[in-house]
């Protein structure tokens, strides 16, 4: 094919960009010369102003070697008691997007703020702002933040259900507190769960770097709206590899406005057990959905009994939103309110039919530590459930919670910890934990975290 003259093909590439449906931020530009070209310039102009930076402090106590807790081992080897632990303080940085200028909301990543006992906002204007905790969800990774400042940008929210694989898209942080940054890329992928990063997750994966820093902040489509935070990458050595994870905007809406009424998400459950609808399983119900999840058990007296679903039925639509697995009906249920009523498309011996459900308390598995041992006091556990990123991975007992200043707290125990071990007995789940401990008055726990694990001694 014979070249365009430049002229030519500078007028055609803007033809391209600007009739493009969609391509609405891409205006033209002048540049030296006079020519037109397409630029991301003016989109971002407005968006900009709307992504800050974050930075926290935290006040952490520094752990001992559990021999230095034992009082025998301190007063052989004459080591004094110490009459405070010690302390000391850590700084992280993240970014944010203001999605509220009237009254300052500000939605970031939990675990850019979380555990943070002062969070700062610097805006672009310079203007550095303590930040008030609104509310935070650990299982979405979303946190809502309020500033008191006036003459906020906010960003307009998507309907990010619209976007798909294949448009354009802008990652724009604020990190390290140097200004914004900004990359661009494609939608790679849509609905990615599985990853175990988050309880619920349901990710826009995209291939616009997601620099360190960056966590918190905006995912835009080229009309300058946002269509998710930019929350994790995938990578080995700890670099861009071009595999970058952002929560919905949907998701994060829904997050938002319970944090921002209740402070907290007071998630609703159906009371049933479902998996993936396979090829194969499609096969044997004798139906041609490729995307749905089949009910495998359903808890007496729940939601769903008392609605009439039943193992076996094939769930293909809730709300009028397609399920395009088990996941994707976790994320949609996990998402509602308790009391709330929905309409459940499904298909039984073959034949559509339609329930209405109201959405009912989610079971609790959540064990008080007090009642194992007074050293747990504080900490609320909670067993390993089919669900869980940890499930199938790691055997033991999660710590699901923990007051501050509380004996368990003190100890080192922290959210998202798991015992493993008790006074040297493998755990599997709570029953063995109050086996183990028993009427022990010391305990000596291993405590996976993350990639690493530790042994505390609590007496």
């Amino acid at each position: 094919m014979k070249s365009l003259p430049l002229l030519n093909r500078y007028v055609f590439l803007l033809a391209m960009v600007l009739f493009t449906p969609g391509v609405y931020a891409s205006l033209p530009v002048a540049d030296s010369q006079g020519q037109t070209l397409p630029s991301l310039a003016p989109m971002l102009g407005r968006v900009t102003p709307a992504v800050v930076n974050i930075a926290t402090t935290s006040t952490v106590r520094i752990r001992e070697n559990p021999l230095f807790a034992d009082p025998f081992f301190r007063h052989f080897f004459q080591i004094p008691d110490q009459q405070q632990p010690r302390t000391r303080t850590t700084q992280s940085l993240g970014s944010g997007v203001v999605v509220d200028a009237k009254h300052g909301y500000i939605i970031t990543n939990n675990h850019v703020i979380d555990k943070a006992d002062e969070i700062r906002v610097t805006l672009r204007d310079g203007r550095n702002l303590k930040a008030k905790l609104i509310g935070t969800d650990p299982d979405t990774d979303v946190a809502v933040i309020q500033v008191p400042a006036k003459d906020l940008t906010a960003v307009p929210l998507a309907d990010s259900d619209k976007q798909r694989v294949g448009d354009f898209v802008v990652a724009i942080g604020n990190p390290f507190g140097l200004g914004q940054t900004v990359t661009s890329g494609i939608i790679s992928a849509k609905g990615r769960s599985g990853l175990g990063i988050e309880g619920y997750e349901d990710f826009i994966q995209t291939d616009a770097s997601i620099n360190p820093g960056n966590s918190g902040g905006a995912l835009v489509n080229l009309k300058g709206e946002i269509i998710g935070i930019n929350t994790a990458i995938f990578s080995q050595s700890g670099g861009n590899i071009g595999i970058g994870f952002a929560i919905p905007i949907n998701m994060v809406k829904n997050v938002m406005q319970q944090l921002i009424s209740h402070g907290e998400v007071h998630r609703g459950s159906l009371g049933a057990q479902a998996q993936d609808l396979t090829p194969e399983l499609a096969q044997a119900f004798n139906i041609k959905h490729r995307h749905a999840a089949i009910i495998t058990e359903v808890d007496k007296g729940s939601a769903a009994d008392r609605a009439g679903l039943k193992a076996g039925d094939i769930v293909t639509r809730v709300n009028d939103k397609t399920v395009r697995d088990a996941t994707s009906l976790r994320n949609t249920i996990g998402l509602l309110r308790v009391g709330q009523s929905i309409k459940l498309e499904i298909l039984r011996e073959g034949k559509a039919r339609v329930l209405t459900a109201h959405v009912g308390e989610p079971h609790s598995n959540v064990t008080n530590g007090e009642k194992m041992s007074p050293h747990l006091a504080g900490a609320q556990l909670s067993n390993i459930e089919e669900g869980s990123p940890l499930f199938g991975k790691v055997s033991g007992v999660v710590i699901s919670g923990v007051k501050q200043d509380s004996p368990a707290w003190r100890a080192g125990l922290r959210r998202g910890d798991v015992i493993t071990s008790a006074n040297q007995h493998s755990i599997h789940n709570i029953d063995d934990l109050g086996k183990a401990v028993g009427q022990s008055p010391s305990l000596l726990i291993n405590v996976r975290r993350g990639n690493g694990a530790l042994f505390l001694y609590l007496q």
